[in-house]
């Protein structure tokens, strides 16, 4: 099986859990193909030259664009600032590369269309981070939905929360540039948005309300100087699945407490599912019409029994980890460049994301339903 050439371009927090995986990911999926770490990018060059000695790449550049003419390189990954995105997943894939961009895929839905048209015109694979659906609890709460445990869906509430923007002497930084798109909405509500479809199919209408509640923030840690904050902190939505049911969504980032609430609830009449990413190698199943007295939620634990859980560990109840999940998102790529089965989510997923994105944006303005289209 022949290698596969491996490039990240971007050094922080993403750009080093995608070199982790890539590294971990055939030692921990011998059937995929190896990898050669080639090369790291970043535009701080010593922070680049420190990345690819700690991760063992065999080049750094500060400049990078001097990854898309080396033919080493089969792979790029992206995980750099939203407004970056599209330059450089487009520049990938015409020079034949395949791309691995960090979520949201764009600051505006039609930036994610072009997106999607230079990687299926240059013929490239992608796949954007949407790592928490890789959980095996999320894949088997899929195929449970499919096989009809919980009936005809009725409903579906989901949340993502957080409060690393909670405090509002916060510095302004990027996330709050409205010039890399929506807020919380994209940032936190991508993931939340791509879980309910990836669990219920299409979203085919929206009603939102969105709300900024720091207005200002210091330009800087401590400077008395502030900058108005244009994008929104907390945004709640009203959706319609094109399968016929509703739900509410959230996204919050100044949630104050909580670290990483991502949870949903989906209910039908012959039973429901619960599921948290706080605790997230569990997923809670209630069966309707089993004996009152007994009745109630059931803990199924993640175990060698939840594929691909065995790969990381043989004794169930030790748990996957964060990192863990984006292992299995890497393989699952490898895979597909090397002729398995699609992996996804690929741009095209990730343009329909941001489509929703973007209508409950213009949702909130307009204070009505939108379809999304």
């Amino acid at each position: 099986m022949k290698d596969i050439g491996y490039a990240v371009i971007g050094t922080g927090f993403m750009g080093k859990a995608h070199a982790y995986a890539y590294h971990s990911a055939p030692v921990v999926f011998p059937e995929i193909p190896r990898v050669r770490l080639e090369a790291v990018a970043d535009v701080n060059g010593p922070a680049a030259e420190a990345f690819a000695r700690q991760y063992g790449f065999k080049q750094w550049h500060d400049d990078w664009r001097k990854l898309l003419d080396n033919p080493k390189i089969d792979i790029i990954s992206v995980t750099t600032p939203n407004i970056l995105h599209k330059e450089m997943s487009i520049a990938a894939a015409k020079a034949g590369k395949h791309v691995h961009c960090e979520k949201p895929l764009a600051p505006s839905a039609a930036d994610a269309a072009e997106m999607v048209k230079a990687v299926e015109a240059s013929g490239v694979k992608s796949q954007v981070g949407y790592n928490y659906i890789k959980n095996p609890m999320l894949k088997l709460a899929r195929d449970m939905i499919a096989a009809g445990e919980l009936g005809e869906i009725t409903g579906f509430r989901g949340i993502h929360s957080e409060d690393y923007m909670a405090d509002p002497e916060g510095p302004y930084g990027w996330r709050l540039d409205a010039v890399h798109g929506p807020g919380v909405i994209a940032d936190l509500g991508s993931h939340i948005i791509g879980m309910a479809r990836f669990l219920l199919g299409p979203i085919a209408e929206v009603t939102a309300e969105i709300e900024t509640i720091v207005k200002s923030r210091p330009v800087s840690a401590g400077s008395p100087e502030r900058k108005d904050v244009l994008v929104d902190d907390i945004a709640r939505m009203m959706v319609r699945f094109a399968r016929g049911c509703g739900g509410t969504i959230e996204a919050n980032w100044v949630s104050t407490g909580r670290k990483m609430q991502l949870d949903f609830e989906v209910h039908g009449p012959k039973g429901s599912l619960v599921f948290s990413q706080e605790r997230f190698n569990e997923l809670h199943f209630y069966k309707a019409g089993t004996d009152p007295r007994t009745q109630g939620f059931a803990k199924i634990e993640a175990g060698p029994q939840h594929a691909p859980y065995k790969n990381f560990c043989i004794a169930g109840g030790h748990q996957l980890g964060f990192n863990d999940l984006k292992t299995i998102e890497a393989a699952e790529f490898l895979s597909e460049i090397a002729g398995g089965p699609k992996a996804g989510p690929d741009f095209r997923e990730a343009w329909e994301i941001q489509k929703t994105v973007e209508t409950a944006v213009q949702s909130s303005a307009a204070r009505s339903w939108m379809k999304i289209t």
